[in-house]
């Protein structure tokens, strides 16, 4: 049960408030992050992190104010997501790319980033840092696989029907002729 459980659970968007814990009278900046993780506790480890690496400050003489948890507006419409990120290959190098996705909400792009990433890359979850994420117009989208979903007489046809029978009395165990696929 354990391993449903880690499919359904998708990635979630926290934002982060924190800072330098204060020493007197002094009031330290704020830092900001949109960060996407399974849950908040590996979300605060993740800015932890990051501050670390960019502000030399650690946890022990820093504070969290806020987690909160970012839902999206629409979940029903499908959207396009442009996605700039920068992860560490296998020979320890950063590299930089750009990705999109199209789909109905950011946390889901983002999963979908993710197992890309650690399929075509072998880039674990650990090893990737998200710049930015946009939401992009049909018109902004750069890539032949998310621009052929834009085009107005998209169909997708359904090539292998079978007629099931209405009820069980008109069912018959064996037929006389092939069944037809094709009802077109």
């Amino acid at each position: 049960s354990r391993l449903k459980d880690k499919k359904k659970m998708p990635y979630h968007e926290y934002q982060i408030i924190g800072r330098r814990r204060p020493e007197g009278e002094e009031k330290p900046p704020l830092f900001r992050m949109r960060i996407f993780a399974k849950n908040a506790v590996v979300a605060k480890s993740r800015f932890w992190c990051v501050l670390r690496q960019q502000k030399k400050i650690k946890k022990s003489i820093g504070e969290v104010l806020t987690v909160n948890e970012i839902f999206e507006k629409k979940p029903l419409v499908v959207k396009n997501f442009g996605v700039y990120l920068k992860y560490m290959d296998r020979g320890g190098l950063w590299n930089n790319m750009y990705r999109e996705y199209r789909d109905t909400s950011l946390t889901a792009a983002i999963t979908r980033l993710y197992q890309d990433m650690a399929s075509k890359h072998k880039a674990p979850e650990s090893k990737i840092q998200i710049i930015k994420v946009k939401t992009l117009n049909s018109s902004e989208c750069k890539r032949p696989y998310v621009k052929a979903f834009h085009t107005k007489t998209i169909a997708f046809p359904l090539p292998n029907r079978l007629l099931r029978p209405s009820t069980k009395q008109v069912r018959s165990t064996f037929k006389a002729s092939r069944p037809t696929t094709y009802l077109g």
